[in-house]
């Protein structure tokens, strides 16, 4: 044996030494080889017996990382960039002009207004004819009369929301507008934070956080003029309708959970007790609520809208979106909340030019063949908007969507982050709080996430690297892509790759529950996707559609 090679060994063995005086002699060849066979890797007796000095090290290291008591809101020392490949970060022309009209009245029975969309309501505060205060009392009236039906809120913000309504409508009064949005009350997703309130992340162990900030999209709409009134639910961590309180309730359907994880937020806009809310995705938390309640979701480009104050489940993942009734407020929406803020370094500085006149003719617009040849449900829901689309105009071009890579493979990274993100619930025992303990849970999650091997979560987002050149080359010579709201993997696909996506309701299924199409497209490609989808809307009026039991001109549930 070689000086160098018996000088490493002995070195190895010292530092393991100190190892085993925290882990005893817990840690032997048997583990390793058992390990191994776990992993898919075989060596050696001696290979073994020279890898011990050095795991016991690698695990001296886990134990003092654990140690480190990181909270959710450190970062990562690196980050997710979508920017690979060919692609075009628009740049900004004209700010959008929100046209607020001027010829809408107050309905003859106030309940109405439950359902009017953000520039009707917007027109009723600045002509006078209802203030900010007012309004802002009808929804907060609204939500606790239905609350006990749907389980949509964690906690209301009323003291927070009258100063901010009183202030606006004093600002009017002096002739000081914020614009569209001056006055209108608005819900978020209790993942994020709002100083003098609680923050629950819809968890048992974090119930009675108080969060001494206020999350930057807040804090933007805020400057915007809207009015907090609530935080809505979500399934606990930012998966499904189930949190600590209750089981979020489907507005169309009050035996279903209203799917997750942005449940609360998709449930009041669809039950017209919100006009609109702020929902996350990471994988389907803004895609499926909208579709099980019937609203439209904007999921945005990864990179687009700042995650400071949100609480974290993968830091390369997760997104901030709108939820409302219709794309053009999802639309007013994202204009106020997107773009740089000095808070958030993940942010790409890209234009937003929302045209609702957008010439159809000079769209690229594309659909994926092979999805809707399938046999799902509400397929026949989804052909019918294609022939709404090619009705108005619009040349569809069939997109084939295939990659070559082990897509469902990079479910780990997901995995991984979640797990790191909540180190604490695993490796403290509190993850037993959690209400939902199933095989798809969480806990079970972040326990099994701990055999994910550093090598294969470096490597997964090497693959994910391939993949999001693929995506972008694809996506270059569109505007728009139709697709399936959960055909084939584009849902993983999307999310992994940081690409935008609008959903909206297109019809309701034979149990009367709605579907609905998504429409996909370029990075930082918005404009143009709420553009066509509010077009697509304004034919086919399927985001006029109410649930029945909320709806003030309707029959009972």
């Amino acid at each position: 044996m070689r000086i160098g090679k018996m000088v490493l060994l002995i070195m190895l063995a010292f530092t393991a030494g100190v190892a085993m005086a925290k882990f005893g002699n817990g840690i032997n060849i048997d583990m390793l080889r058992n390990a191994g066979k776990l992993l898919g890797f075989s060596f050696t007796e001696e290979q073994y017996e020279y890898m011990m000095p050095s795991v016991r090290v690698h695990m001296q290291s886990a134990e003092a990382l654990r140690e480190a008591g990181l909270e959710n809101h450190v970062l990562p020392a690196w980050s997710f960039s979508p920017l690979i490949g060919e692609y075009e970060i628009p740049e900004q022309e004209d700010p959008a002009a929100w046209v607020i009209p001027d010829d809408v009245r107050m309905p003859d029975k106030i309940d109405e207004l439950a359902f009017y969309s953000i520039p009707e309501l917007a027109s009723l505060i600045h002509s006078l004819q209802i203030s900010s205060e007012e309004l802002t009392l009808f929804f907060l009236n609204r939500l606790k009369q239905y609350n006990d039906t749907l389980e949509s809120v964690v906690t209301y913000t009323r003291d927070r929301a009258l100063e901010s309504a009183r202030r606006a409508d004093a600002e009017l009064a002096e002739g000081k507008s914020r614009g569209i949005l001056h006055g209108i009350p608005f819900g978020v997703k209790d993942l994020l934070a709002v100083s003098d309130y609680p923050t629950t992340w819809g968890a048992m162990p974090y119930r009675d956080q108080y969060i001494d900030h206020t999350a930057s999209v807040v804090s933007k709409l805020d400057e915007a003029g809207a009015v907090l009134v609530a935080k809505m639910s979500l399934g606990a961590l930012a998966m499904g309708d189930v949190w600590f309180d209750g089981n979020t309730k489907n507005p169309w359907n009050l035996e279903q959970g209203s799917s997750g994880s942005s449940a609360g937020s998709a449930a009041a806009v669809s039950a017209g007790l919100l006009p609109f809310a702020l929902g996350s995705e990471t994988l389907g938390s803004i895609v499926s609520p909208a579709t099980r309640c019937g609203v439209t979701g904007l999921r945005p480009s990864w990179g687009r809208i700042s995650r400071d104050g949100a609480m974290a489940l993968s830091w390369t993942m997760d997104k901030l979106g709108p939820l409302a009734r219709s794309a053009g407020d999802a639309a007013i929406v994202f204009d106020a909340i997107h773009g740089p803020d000095g808070l958030d370094n993940s942010l790409i500085e890209a234009g937003f030019s929302f045209d609702p006149e957008v010439n159809l003719d000079e769209l690229r617009v594309g659909y994926i063949e092979a999805f809707f040849q399938d046999d799902y449900t509400g397929r026949d829901n989804d052909s019918q908007v294609l022939e709404d689309l090619q009705s108005m105009g619009v040349e569809l071009i069939p997109v084939e969507w295939r990659f070559n890579l082990p897509v469902n493979a990079l479910r780990i990274i997901l995995h991984a982050e979640a797990a790191a993100a909540f180190d604490e619930l695993t490796t403290k025992g509190l993850d037993s709080l959690l209400v939902n303990q199933d095989i798809h849970a969480w806990p079970n999650f972040f326990r099994a996430a701990r055999f994910i091997p550093a090598v294969e979560y470096i490597n997964a987002n090497r693959v994910r690297h391939k993949l999001t050149r693929e995506v972008n080359e694809l996506m270059k010579y569109y505007d728009v892509i139709i697709t399936p709201s959960f055909g084939g993997n584009q849902l993983l696909v999307t999310n992994l790759t940081g690409h935008p996506c609008v959903v909206m309701p297109n019809g309701m299924s034979d149990a009367g529950t709605p579907t609905s199409i998504s429409f996909i497209g370029p990075l930082f490609n918005e404009d143009k996707l709420l553009a066509l989808a509010a077009k697509w809307q304004e034919y086919s009026e399927h985001h006029l559609e109410r649930p029945p039991f909320f709806d003030p001109a309707g029959n009972e549930y």
